[in-house]
């Protein structure tokens, strides 16, 4: 996990290493900064509860962002020296978006953490991206962005319906999930008011049919309407 500190909210550090830990084991937890300048004083009580390295960057020109040259450099070190599967990074900055896609043509897992501001391009570079505001996670059936679209999903779930779709007319929910991701890294039923997809999928009984297995697996199923 690398953090951009002048682009990243320390009151969701908890909530942001809870969803990683979602994919996998957090070995490597950097914060990138000026530590000097007031602004950072919001990580200090973060730092040490959750075992988080603060990297040390001096911001020697007005304007110009140097924390994003040395987390781009910390993290190319990482690739080349193949102690990790995978990345989170955590910021709101396009910038970033080369490094994604570099990371993901060495065959390596990208996460991103951001806010809803974040320019598409950083977004789709990433495998999955996910935007902070649904970490506080929305009471059920309201969307974390009053600005959304409450229908625009429809469209990308019907897709990924259809790519999954088998021979008997019906798709599993985990391969809809993957395929969906694929579409749309950002997507995320919590964006829509739900915790789940399969709770999101049934708010529309017009568009899909729904099914669980009865076996004691408990495989949830969907169909096109």
């Amino acid at each position: 996990m690398l953090v951009d500190g002048d682009n990243a909210q320390p009151s969701l550090i908890e909530d942001i290493l809870a969803e990683i830990a979602k994919y996998g084991i957090v070995t490597t937890r950097r914060i990138y900064g000026d530590w000097t300048v007031p602004q950072m004083k919001g990580w200090k009580d973060s730092l040490h509860t959750s075992a988080i390295q603060p990297i040390q960057q001096f911001r020697y020109t007005v304007g110009k962002n140097a924390t994003d040259s040395a987390l781009i450099i910390d993290a190319m070190d990482l690739l080349h020296g193949e102690t990790v599967d995978g990345f989170c990074i955590v910021s709101s900055d396009s910038d970033y978006t080369r490094l994604a896609t570099r990371i993901r043509e060495q065959g390596l897992f990208v996460m991103g953490i951001g806010q809803y501001q974040t320019p598409e391009s950083f977004v789709k570079a990433c495998e999955i991206f996910v935007h902070t505001e649904n970490l506080n996670r929305p009471k059920e059936g309201e969307p974390t962005a009053p600005a959304l679209d409450k229908s625009g999903w429809i469209r990308t779930v019907e897709k990924a319906v259809e790519m999954a779709t088998q021979e008997d007319g019906w798709a599993a929910l985990g391969v809809v999930g993957t395929n969906i991701r694929k579409l749309d890294p950002a997507f995320d039923s919590r964006s829509y008011g739900y915790r789940q997809l399969s709770l999101l999928i049934k708010s529309r009984p017009r568009r899909f049919e729904t099914r669980a297995s009865k076996a004691a697996s408990g495989h949830f199923y969907v169909k096109l309407k």
